[in-house]
């Protein structure tokens, strides 16, 4: 069986495209001939599956509008529709890919299989252009979605809205986490030496820099848990994808907030085994990948009861769901997991 799978990027630090390879791993070892279509890749495929490259603009404000308007770039889909005859499946995940899978399901009568991850909510974002932004590409995914064959969601969350806003039905799959990768026993000690921790209480975040990850929320309670803790650390890695966004968190911050920037997907597990406690005060997820990650390493996790958190955070002992946007809960859930890793000597 031929299956193409279509992912707007390919990137070491993008939480789909760490679906989008264990999926086109799985599936070649099954047989199938894999093929996987981005706009751009900074990582390898898995081995015996094919990496195709269609090309996007370099600047990140330019690739926002590119995806937008990927629909009337008539050249692209001329180019690269035919290239999608032949193949007996194609999974899409995310807009606009599923652009290119409908018109390959329209001109060739190939299967289309829609990998729900969802899409952030507009009231998430904190300005009126971003707000407008999310509103006009969750019209047009929704279009291309809804003439899919099916779909396959990543939490039960997104299988109900994904039918209430498409009507589409869909089976849930959770990600998988690799758990040869992330386990417990892993030793953090060379993060801690990196950045200078040596044996204070380090909180982590993973994910993406953007407004509805809620990273400022995360800092407001970091700094209400120094009260208390003045010897804490907080380690946020991730990709900066919003400069005016970025600018604001390290206003509110001082030295004891460590930016990393993007690291490297191979060094990952060992940020989970250096930190205490695992937090995040993102505002939507679709499944929450870092959450069930972090996890898998033996670390305590604390977030807002949002969307799938009950789904993929289901023991109190390994983490605990505090109210949505109540930052002095957050702060409070902190203190206590630390509390408990450091035998309340803290």
């Amino acid at each position: 069986m031929k299956v193409a799978i279509l992912s707007p990027v390919f990137w070491t630090f993008d939480g789909i495209s760490r679906v989008v390879e264990a999926q086109a791993r799985e599936l070649s070892q099954q047989g199938s001939a894999v093929s996987i279509f981005t706009f751009a890749a900074n990582m390898e495929p898995p081995p015996n599956v094919e990496l195709y490259i269609l090309g996007m603009p370099k600047n990140s404000l330019s690739q926002r509008i590119y995806r937008l308007l990927f629909p009337l770039d008539f050249a692209k889909a001329v180019k690269w529709v035919p290239e999608l005859k032949g193949f007996d499946i194609i999974y899409s995940h995310q807009y606009p890919m599923t652009w290119l899978a409908y018109l390959a399901k329209r001109f060739y009568k190939i299967k289309y299989i829609y990998y729900n991850h969802g899409s952030a909510l507009p009231e998430t974002f904190s300005n009126f252009v971003e707000r407008t932004y999310v509103k006009v590409v969750t019209f047009l995914a929704n279009w291309t979605i809804a003439r899919a064959d099916s779909a396959i969601s990543v939490s039960q969350y997104l299988q109900r809205e994904l039918k209430k806003e498409t009507g589409l039905d869909s089976e849930v799959i959770y990600n998988k986490i690799d758990t040869q990768r992330f386990h417990k026993g892993i030793d953090g000690s060379r993060i801690r030496q990196k950045y200078d921790l040596t044996d204070a209480p380090v909180i982590l975040f993973v994910g993406r820099i953007s407004p509805h990850k809620g990273v400022h929320l995360l800092i407001e309670a970091f700094n209400l848990v120094k009260q208390e803790i003045p010897e804490a650390r907080l380690l946020i890695v991730g990709k900066h994808t919003f400069g005016a966004y970025s600018d604001k968190l390290k206003q509110i911050s001082d030295g004891s907030v460590i930016f990393t920037g993007d690291v490297p997907d191979e060094e990952l597990p060992y940020y989970y085994a250096a930190c205490d406690v695992y937090a995040t005060a993102t505002l939507w997820e679709g499944f929450n990948l870092p959450l069930a990650e972090a996890q898998a390493c033996g670390k305590p996790v604390v977030a807002f009861d949002i969307g799938p958190h009950p789904e993929v955070v289901k023991d109190e002992k390994a983490g605990l769901l505090v109210p949505e946007n109540n930052v002095e809960k957050l702060a409070q859930a902190i203190i206590a997991m630390l509390d408990k890793r450091t035998g309340g000597g803290k």
